[in-house]
């Protein structure tokens, strides 16, 4: 798969550079990035969470551009992980377990086709397991409405501004993250706890 790598000089005689060839990126899209990003980085296996956008037509948009809804573009995160760890599905159903994949251009009160909800496959395998768990999710039924979560071609990834990263670690008494974040936090670390970091 494409992905991201990530060196060191910590590690001698290229350990660290044999390591990052074996993890892989996800790219995602369910919302406003700052409820994807704490989400998937306390995850075991998840080695990096970095917010951007993703699947429109203007190049090297600005936070202000993406948030007109003219761009094109989902707020998204690149989820950098140890397929050894934590698998391709096992980072989809959770994708699919915290947020809404069913109200089209929308999660809450955040209204726009910048809140898509999207998945940007790396490669034809995993396009064929987006394929493979929307479909096991659809039939068992776990949503009341249809699921219209949309598989796009990543054609470029455009890291988000810098104050958008660790967004809801950084700004934890903001109202959008105690009223919005924090609760959809708590409930992932309960469902999930056994997945968890350390």
């Amino acid at each position: 798969m494409s992905d991201e790598t990530v060196t060191s000089q910590a590690q001698p005689d290229g350990a660290q550079a044999q390591r990052s060839q074996e993890l892989e990126t996800a790219t995602l899209g369910g919302g406003c990035f700052w409820c994807i990003e704490p989400i998937f980085d306390s995850l075991r296996g998840v080695v990096s969470v970095k917010p951007g956008y993703a699947g429109g037509h203007v190049a090297n948009p600005s936070y202000q551009q993406v948030c007109t809804g003219r761009t094109g573009h989902a707020e998204v995160a690149q989820v950098v992980f140890d397929p050894r760890q934590v698998s391709y599905s096992d980072l989809l159903h959770v994708f699919f377990a915290t947020h809404d994949p069913t109200t089209l251009n929308r999660q809450g009160a955040d209204v726009g086709e910048q809140y898509r909800s999207v998945i940007l496959p790396h490669d034809d395998e995993q396009r064929r397991v987006a394929q493979e768990v929307i479909r096991e999710i659809t039939d068992e039924k776990l949503y009341d409405q249809p699921i219209v979560t949309t598989i796009e071609p990543l054609t470029a990834f455009y890291p988000a501004e810098d104050y958008h990263k660790n967004y809801f670690r950084n700004h934890p008494e903001a109202p959008y993250c105690m009223v919005v974040i924090a609760p959809k936090v708590a409930k992932f670390r309960k469902k999930y706890a056994e997945r968890l970091k350390a």
